[in-house]
Order: structure tokens, then sequence, then C-alpha cells
């Protein structure tokens, strides 16, 4: 079996150790996971070209299967890219991001401002990290962490985005 020998990583790490190792390309969000300012924004923005690339030539089982396979992909890549860079939850690593908001997009309307609201609640959910969600990252140290964590914001982001919806139905039907 042939050893791969990655570069020397810095507390942020190049374009160099992303394209070093195929998990590290993907939980770096092919490369956008090293830009300096708000990878995790920038990773979950990039959910929305490949949310509709897919769902363009996917059925809807299909692409909801294409998601969930993401997450569990998710898991090798960013325990692999976090035992090698030594810290479990680098911010560069996006895969989570991209994962989670792909999710959210697949049960919204594909409407703008739904699209807008479903960002926002999503990125204020993984950035305050509301209980559990805090609980989670600091408490399951490895990629099933890194992703769940992620996800369990999606669901906080769905939950809102469903309540908004049914109190604008009950609106409606006033």
């Amino acid at each position: 079996m042939d050893t791969i020998i990655l570069p020397k990583v810095s507390n942020q790490p190049t374009l160099r150790f992303v394209f070093s190792h195929p998990a590290h390309f993907f939980a770096f969000g092919f490369g956008v996971g090293v830009v300096p300012f708000a990878p995790g924004t920038l990773g979950t923005l990039l959910g929305f070209p490949l949310f509709y690339g897919l769902s363009a030539v996917m059925t809807d089982p299909l692409l909801l299967a294409s998601i969930g396979f993401s997450f569990v992909a998710g898991i090798w890549f960013c325990d692999v890219t976090g035992r090698h860079l030594g810290v479990h939850d680098h911010g560069g690593m996006v895969w989570d991001e991209i994962a989670a908001f792909m999710l959210v997009l697949f049960f919204i309307p594909p409407e703008p401002l739904w699209q807008a609201f479903a960002f926002l609640l999503f990125r204020l959910f993984d950035i305050l990290k509301p209980s559990p969600i805090r609980h989670l990252d600091k408490g399951i140290r490895n990629g099933f962490g890194v992703m769940l964590d992620d996800l369990v914001a999606a669901f906080y982001a769905l939950l809102c985005l469903a309540a908004w919806q049914r109190i604008l139905e009950w609106a409606g039907a006033s």
C-alpha cells in the first residue's frame, strides 16, 4: 500500500493542502474553505449551485438520496481532514454547511424570498449554535460531529420556515 505524503499544514491551510487529498478537496468545498473571511458563509452559498445543478438532472427521490450520500461522505471527508489538520472542526471545512444547506433547499419552495430567509436562518443557527448544537459541536469530536451540528442547524431553520408558512396560511385563511 502506498503512503500518501501530506504537505506541512499551518493554521490556515493552503490550496496545496486542499488538493493533496480527495477528502481535503471536498471538506474544503473545492477550495472555498481556504478563503480567509467567512468560509462557512461561502460554503453555504456554494450549496445553491450544487443543489440546483443536481436538481436539474435528478428526480426528487434521487436528489434526496444524493444529499443523504453527501452527508455520509462528508463524515469521512471531515474526519480525515480534521485528523490531518490536527483540528477536529477547522473553520475552512465547509462540506458540512454545503450538505446541510442543500437539505434545507430541498424542503423549501424554490422562491428567492424563501431561499433568502432559509440562508439567513441556517447561518444564524450555525453561527450561534443554540442548544443542542453547541453541545454536539463540543461533544462529538469526529467527522460525524462536524456534520451533525450543521444538520441540526438545518432542522432548526426548516422548523422556523415551517412555522412561518403555517402563520401565513393561518393569516390568509382569516
